[in-house]
């Protein structure tokens, strides 16, 4: 059953839908006129640059929202730099049956300038949870809004033509971080968007089994070596794990619930999932990435704290849902722009100087939060009524 959201004051409820508006429009004055959703238009290392992971939760707020001219513009830009590289995925598919030996500098990259290049400054490049996360992505504004993908269906082959023979490498996590692992969080976004675009009619035959039955590996490997089963000082009740053969705990595992689905919402491991990451990581409504992290000193994430809202909506915990979005609108700046993460609860405050000489203050607006604050209010019936958008 699902509890209705709690008695909220007029003022609240103004301030929080106030957000929704500014949130939008802080995304839509910063889209690039090619499309591109900026990570962060100030950020000294994101300034210039699109991320898919960010890009597509970015556009799920927006398009609950009701934009929909900004997120086709967006999903346009994505086909566009991928449609580009499909001979580029060609060969690497044929260099991987052939059994050659591929470097991660000859991989897809993670982000692209607003023109659709490659970046020409060294990053942490090699990640396939944002090619699963765009596929969800463009399914997801297409079936709402009752669209064609056929639009978008240069992009999409290449994407899961991409996915289906690379799902299953070592890679770069959410964070950019532990490259030699293989992460559930990753295996949960490639489960979702190749579950989503497979269902969703768009893909010939072929590959419409090739995803179907790559997202059931994925998810099959994910609940074989990526949960905490049998191990020694786990609870009882077995959770999801950072990576393979990990017992540690990830905020970005709250993704292989809600929206993603590798674990469907209500069953016992989902369950314990969501507790061990809010045991673990949400600290007064703010929610951390994990224990060990120390960029800018560890500190709280604004599209973390939506994110396991959004998981306490979905599972009918409106009123914890509620406590995180109004901790976000909290922790909004004076013009209401939303950061990257805030200094309140810093689990290694000895290193939060270290990031502020090498990159300045942390990276404000970050879109990212937009979008994830857009779904949350949405999720809470928390949008502006249509004639007021």
């Amino acid at each position: 059953m699902t509890d209705p959201i709690p008695a909220i004051s007029s003022p609240d409820r103004e301030r929080l839908v106030a957000l929704t508006r500014r949130s939008h429009a802080v995304i839509a004055g910063h889209q690039d006129p090619g499309g591109a959703y900026p990570a962060s238009p100030t950020f000294s290392a994101y300034r210039g640059y699109a991320w898919l992971r960010d890009g597509a939760f970015t556009a799920e707020g927006m398009s609950r929202y009701g934009d929909v001219g900004s997120v086709d513009r967006f999903h346009d830009w994505v086909t566009d730099v991928l449609a580009a590289r499909a001979e580029q995925v060609a060969g690497l598919i044929a260099a991987a049956g052939a059994g050659q030996d591929l470097p991660l500098d000859r991989m897809l990259p993670t982000r692209f300038t607003f023109d659709g290049a490659d970046g020409s400054d060294p990053w942490w490049d090699f990640q396939t949870d944002g090619y699963g996360m765009w596929l969800w992505a463009v399914v997801t504004h297409a079936r709402r809004h009752a669209l064609a993908l056929d639009r978008w269906l240069p992009g999409v082959e290449v994407a899961v033509d991409y996915l289906l023979t690379f799902w299953d490498r070592p890679c770069y996590d959410w964070w950019e971080e532990h490259v030699e692992q293989r992460h559930v969080s990753t295996l949960g976004a490639i489960h979702g968007g190749l579950r989503a675009i497979a269902e969703a009619g768009a893909l010939d035959p072929t590959r419409t089994r090739r995803a179907l039955h790559v997202a059931e590996q994925a998810r099959g490997l994910a609940l074989a070596e990526g949960t905490t089963a049998g191990r020694a000082g786990d609870p009882a009740a077995p959770h999801l794990a950072k990576w393979l053969g990990s017992t540690a705990v990830d905020a970005s595992l709250a993704a292989c619930v809600a929206p993603f689905g590798l674990v469907e919402p209500g069953t016992t491991i989902a369950a314990a999932t969501l507790d061990a990451v809010a045991r673990d990581l949400d600290v007064d409504g703010g929610v951390h990435r994990f224990r060990a992290d120390v960029f800018y000193g560890g500190g709280q994430w604004l599209l973390l704290a939506c994110l396991l809202g959004w998981n306490r909506a979905v599972a009918g915990d409106r009123a914890g849902a509620l406590r995180h979005l109004q901790w976000v609108a909290d922790h909004a700046t004076e013009d209401g722009e939303l950061p990257e993460q805030v200094p309140d609860h810093l689990l290694a405050p000895e290193r939060r100087d270290e990031w502020l000489e090498r990159w300045g203050p942390v990276a404000t607006p970050l879109l990212w939060s937009h979008g994830m604050y857009l779904i949350l209010a949405d999720e809470l019936g928390l949008l502006p009524e249509d004639d007021q958008r």
